[in-house]
């Protein structure tokens, strides 16, 4: 930062006690500019963004490769103070309160230049980080000078998709059998009914769990109950793997030669990040592990595919009544408008990267969910579906495994979470 400009930043006004922002809220902020003398500015503009990348790097022998990738979602600038306007439209102009365009000399002092954006009624990926990706929405603003290096500064926001329609997919129940007989040091046999209400949850939500074990062995087993994520990263044709247990619970023992049904409730905590299922390059999923804990033998296990949805109300005050992407100026101090003005004639929709049709533009919310079944999932809807784990079987390591492999990434729309809508008619 020179000594001219003491100061760039760009900030944003919550609309939440959680502070996030979801399809179709208005997201409403500052660039606050603290210049010591008269400053003539070329360019001064606010732009909002969302992406997702990955990056990791692996080690064979004495070379290392560093694998990558980036995925767009929006990217939309707008400038308060712009010279050279041969290359821009007159939509990617602000002008302050009374119309006028903002002056591109600046006296000493504080400037404060308020804007309001709104996010599109689209779906998509949570604002997420992990080891080795991220999705991230930001705001940032960019000051440039002639014959100076530019004074850039961004915020980022947390950005939620909206409460998802019903679907029957994710709302049916899902059952799972597993029958093993004994050997070595125990005798006899064990088998367990495990049946889910559904496969979708909300955060906070309880997980209920109904479970008929029999007990035909010659010793007492425990059913417990395992709730892991999965993150899985992708990157020219390879694939990084994370798991991570959440939590474990036990039921009581259950006697030999004897029936018993356990109903178990295991809370979701309300802190996980969301599913993530709509992204290219990184999935977040969970699994659900129902097993037997059988004294020296391998235990028998099932595993369940778990969503988690958003919360049931994470909009603000205002809601997008269309799909386009639109900013408007503020009053002076930045006062939000407690009911933002409609759509100028003039904005233009949201400039998504890539072709229609594409990930990421407009409309798109990925093919039919009969395209994508479950991995190795050969039965009817709703039922389980067994998902690959990292680790040996019966075994939840340290917590933590990484794995790398060089198989294509798998579907990464297993569950259509959010329903397709018509593509949006090109404005002129």
């Amino acid at each position: 930062m020179s000594l001219t400009v003491k100061n760039i930043s760009v900030i944003y006004n919550p609309i939440n006690q959680s502070n996030t922002f979801t399809s179709g809220d208005f997201i409403s902020g500052q660039v606050i500019l603290d210049v010591a003398k008269d400053t003539q500015m070329q360019s001064l503009s606010v732009k909002i963004k969302g992406k997702a990348e990955v990056c990791w790097s692996e080690h064979y022998g004495k070379t290392t490769v560093v694998y990558s990738d980036k995925e767009k979602y929006y990217s939309v600038e707008r400038f308060f103070v712009r010279e050279d306007k041969t290359h821009g439209n007159d939509h990617e102009m602000l002008r302050d309160s009374s119309g006028q365009p903002y002056p591109s000399v600046v006296a000493p002092g504080r400037h404060v230049y308020p804007f309001t954006f709104q996010l599109p009624i689209q779906h998509f990926p949570s604002t997420f980080k992990g080891s080795v990706g991220k999705i991230v929405y930001t705001l940032e603003t960019k000051l440039s000078r002639s014959m100076r290096v530019a004074s850039k500064a961004k915020a980022e926001f947390h950005y939620v998709p909206g409460p998802i329609v019903s679907n029957p997919e994710l709302m049916a129940p899902q059952y799972g059998t597993k029958d093993k007989k004994m050997k070595l040091f125990t005798s006899g046999s064990v088998s367990m009914n495990i049946k889910t209400e559904k496969m979708g949850y909300h955060l906070g939500e309880g997980l209920k769990v109904l479970a008929e074990v029999q007990n035909n062995s010659s010793r007492a087993i425990k059913p417990k109950y395992s709730l892991y994520e999965k993150h899985s990263f992708f990157a020219k044709g390879k694939k990084r793997l994370h798991t991570h247990d959440l939590f474990k619970e036990e039921g009581e023992s259950i006697e030999p030669n004897s029936v018993k049904n356990v109903t178990k409730v295991l809370p979701i905590p309300p802190s996980l990040n969301i599913s993530i299922l709509n992204c290219k390059i990184l999935k977040v999923e969970y699994r659900l592990r129902v097993y037997l804990d059988v004294p020296y033998a391998s235990d028998p296990e099932i595993k369940f595919p778990v969503v988690i949805l958003p919360l049931q109300s994470l909009s603000g005050a205002n809601s997008a009544t269309n799909s386009d992407f639109g900013i408007w100026n503020q009053p002076p101090g930045g006062n939000v408008y407690p009911n933002p003005p409609p759509m100028p004639p003039s904005a233009q929709p949201l400039n998504v990267v890539g072709q229609p049709g594409q990930f990421g533009a407009p409309g798109y919310y990925g093919p039919p969910p009969s395209q994508f079944p479950a991995p190795g999932y050969p039965g009817p809807p709703g039922q389980c579906a067994p998902p690959s784990y990292a680790g040996r079987p019966g075994q939840f390591g340290s917590s933590i495994s990484h794995q790398s492999d060089s198989s294509a990434p798998p579907s990464y729309l297993e569950y259509q979470l959010y329903p397709q809508l018509p593509d949006h008619p090109k404005k002129s």
